[in-house]
């Protein structure tokens, strides 16, 4: 190829920077950011008890929240239990102190003076939340697209390679949820949902062997452990980064999906991963494209007219 693989991951790096900046100067990102300003954020503990009993939750809002977002709970649907505060002020009786040396003050009867204070308390209730896939109604909206579309050439290979590259076993399971796939490093595996086309396919088993090699909490001091949205930015820059060097468009559903966990922060993540997203890249790159068929597709992608030109002159020698 004419291009390195550095050149062509700074290229691309540059190619998705670009492209999320725009999004963000969009109409659509706006629309978007007043509909999720409508969701919580919920406390750690909280965030954990969603996980436990939705592993697949991505945006969970209540009853009438949801409602008002113009989506109904479907029926039958179990909710997820989460802690909500309820906070509210206990009245109590204190002595009065003097402000400068502490001591407490008293009365012309001698006895200590006395004033009222409320002091704020904080209790927790039950509270039931719910996911966007266990509702139906209105689209929210988007700023990207939700489902790739489109085969791959030399698909198979492609699969049994990235098969062969990830850290974790890969399965091809059905599971509750809108999620397309998943990493659990509980489950040691990793799950991708099975009927899909297949370039979400690809693209969606390199977001989780991203996730698998950078993310596992077993490698990883608590100093070096991200937070979900830094993750999610990371996994996807990579996807994105793959699927573009063999030609498989991504930039509609990955720039989305990136801004969408970057919402209020603008490039700080995508910018401070960035040589983790090269390196990872990188190697599932090689992983990918040693033999012969699939560097050809590669290079028939980046430079089109070239392979033209070179397939006539194979015809011409026959």
């Amino acid at each position: 190829m004419a291009q390195t693989i550095k050149e062509r991951l700074a290229e691309l790096t540059d190619r998705l920077e670009n492209g999320i900046r725009e999004l963000y100067d969009s109409n659509r990102y706006a629309e978007y950011l007043a509909a999720m300003s409508k969701f919580h954020h919920y406390s750690f503990g909280n965030a954990l008890l969603i996980l436990f009993q939705c592993p697949t939750a991505s945006r969970v809002a209540g009853y009438t929240k949801w409602k008002k977002l113009g989506r109904q709970v479907k029926r039958h649907e179990k909710g997820i239990q989460i802690l909500a505060p309820c906070p509210y002020k206990r009245q109590i009786d204190c002595e009065q102190k003097d402000p400068n040396t502490g001591q407490t003050l008293y009365g012309p009867d001698g006895k200590p003076l006395v004033e009222t204070m409320f002091e704020p308390i904080t209790r927790f209730k039950v509270a039931t939340v719910f996911d966007i896939s266990q509702t139906e109604g209105r689209e929210l909206p988007n700023i990207g697209v939700s489902e790739l579309t489109g085969e791959v050439e030399h698909f198979t290979e492609i699969f049994d390679r990235l098969t062969e590259l990830s850290p974790l076993p890969i399965e091809m399971e059905d599971f509750p949820g809108a999620a397309k796939g998943y990493a659990s490093f509980q489950e040691q595996r990793i799950v991708i949902r099975p009927g899909m086309s297949q370039m979400q396919t690809i693209k969606t088993l390199v977001h989780e062997i991203a996730h698998a090699k950078l993310h596992d909490p077993a490698h990883l001091s608590p100093e070096e452990r991200k937070q979900r949205r830094e993750k999610e930015v990371e996994a996807e820059s990579v996807a994105y980064v793959v699927c573009q060097h063999f030609g498989l468009d991504t930039s509609e559903y990955s720039f989305g999906y990136i801004a969408g966990w970057s919402r209020g922060r603008e490039l700080t993540e995508l910018k401070a991963s960035l040589d983790c997203i090269h390196s990872t890249a990188g190697e599932i790159i090689n992983a990918i494209q040693p033999s012969e068929p699939l560097y050809e597709l590669a290079e028939k992608m980046q430079n089109p007219k070239q392979h033209q030109v070179n397939h006539k002159e194979k015809r011409s020698r026959k």
